[in-house]
């Protein structure tokens, strides 16, 4: 009865085709190699922070009088209300630290090149939507530095032309920072971004499952073993080139292969996670910061504003112009350089294994001076450190301009055929 019961529910809605296309027989790379454990890292973290928001709302009141008391009482009177609490703030953090590292190794390894500039652009999309609905809920415990940090962010807005004044008072829902700001944040927060957060996950996914996971080759996996004309292969998708039209030997079922190895990755991730979460939840002041443990107050300015950590090298490229407008353009361009990373690079070959040794000088000094910006985000802004930190944005910056010049015309090393074991 259970097999007719599955089998009428599968001729109707067909899950387990779904499930065995994009995840049990979803034909991957044999050579993904540890860069490749973030993506299933950032599902995990999506999940507990749907999860543990859930429950964080069940007693969260969304008003400039209650909220920070009822964070209080969250922590100090609801049966483990504080490690649903510190699940949460630790899980943003986390969130984007397997989000950064996902993306780095997508520019290692070329994975926003031809055919994947829509999955890297919704990629970039789930980045830009994760910073608002990091930004809106930063403002819910309604602490000081939330308060501070929510009034230098949303006045940002205001350095744009004709319509800045205007579109600020939107943004707040009033004069100033106050209740209504924080009940219009709350609903985006736990309404409208999480759908729209969910919704470009499940269309990364398809995207992904559609051209085929990149791999540290940057090789192509679907090209046939047998005499099967290249020009057929555009007419099935990828899911039935590997299951019935070719024997692609690069590739290897996604389950039991990398499900083992993925549930290994999971496994070291949630014990860091556990020990920073019960041990170092505040994350030395850069997770929750000491200002955020007092009430919001309008009449007494932290010493040092700064936005968390995750913020940091937008916010330094933001302070270090001195005009706010161009400061703000600047650090939406920051953002914007990402989404045209595909066209930046003109170079035909993916992987930074095989691509000539100024790529390779390139991508590093970006690494390092965007740390150095994310740093910098934090500290006050002392001349040494406005310097610094103006130096790391050219060099921010001139990655993309860099890497569009010699891109064109790379020398690079000869690429394998197949995929290297």
């Amino acid at each position: 009865m259970f097999s007719n019961l599955m089998a009428w529910i599968e001729q109707r809605l067909p899950l387990m085709d779904a499930m065995n296309k994009h995840a049990a027989q979803y034909p991957a790379p044999k050579n993904f190699n540890f860069w490749y454990v973030f993506g299933i890292l950032a599902s995990v973290v999506l999940v507990n922070q749907l999860l543990t928001g859930i429950w964080l709302t069940m007693n969260y009141e969304p008003s400039g009088e209650g909220a920070f008391a009822s964070v209080e009482y969250i922590m100090r009177d609801v049966d483990y209300g504080w490690l649903l609490r510190y699940m949460h703030s630790t899980g943003a953090s986390a969130f984007f630290i397997v989000v950064y590292l996902h993306m780095f190794r997508g520019m290692m390894y070329g994975s926003y090149q031809k055919p994947r500039e829509l999955l890297w652009l919704f990629g970039m999309l789930i980045f830009l939507v994760l910073m608002a609905e990091a930004f809106m809920g930063y403002l819910l415990p309604w602490g000081n530095m939330s308060y501070w940090g929510a009034q230098v962010i949303i006045s940002i807005f205001g350095a744009i032309p004709i319509i800045g004044d205007d579109l600020t008072l939107w943004i707040r829902g009033d004069y100033v920072i106050s209740g209504a700001t924080l009940n219009r944040f709350f609903a985006l927060h736990v309404i409208a971004l999480p759908l729209v957060l969910v919704v470009l996950v499940f269309l990364h996914i398809l995207a992904l499952h559609e051209v085929g996971s990149n791999n540290p080759d940057g090789t192509d996996i679907k090209k046939p073993k047998g005499s099967v004309a290249p020009e057929e292969q555009s007419k099935f998708t990828f899911h039935e080139q590997y299951t019935k039209k070719y024997d692609i030997v690069d590739a290897i079922p996604f389950h039991p292969y990398y499900t083992v190895k993925d549930l290994v990755a999971v496994v070291i991730f949630l014990i860091l996670f556990c020990a920073v979460m019960f041990f170092a939840p505040e994350g030395g002041g850069y997770f929750i910061e000491a200002p955020n443990f007092e009430p919001a107050n309008g009449l007494k300015t932290p010493e040092h504003i700064a936005p968390v950590w995750y913020f940091g090298p937008f916010y330094t490229i933001l302070r270090i112009v001195p005009d706010k407008l161009l400061g703000a353009i600047a650090m939406f361009g920051a953002i914007v350089a990402l989404f045209m990373l595909p066209w930046c690079d003109r170079g035909v070959v993916k992987s930074l294994r095989y691509r000539c040794t100024a790529h390779t000088v390139n991508l590093i000094q970006f690494a390092i001076c965007f740390i150095i910006l994310g740093i910098l985000g934090t500290l006050p802004a002392t001349p040494l450190n406005n310097m610094i930190g103006t130096i790391a944005t050219f060099g921010y910056f001139g990655f993309f301009v860099a890497i569009w010049i010699y891109s064109k015309n790379e020398k690079t090393k000869p690429v394998p055929e197949r995929v290297t074991g």
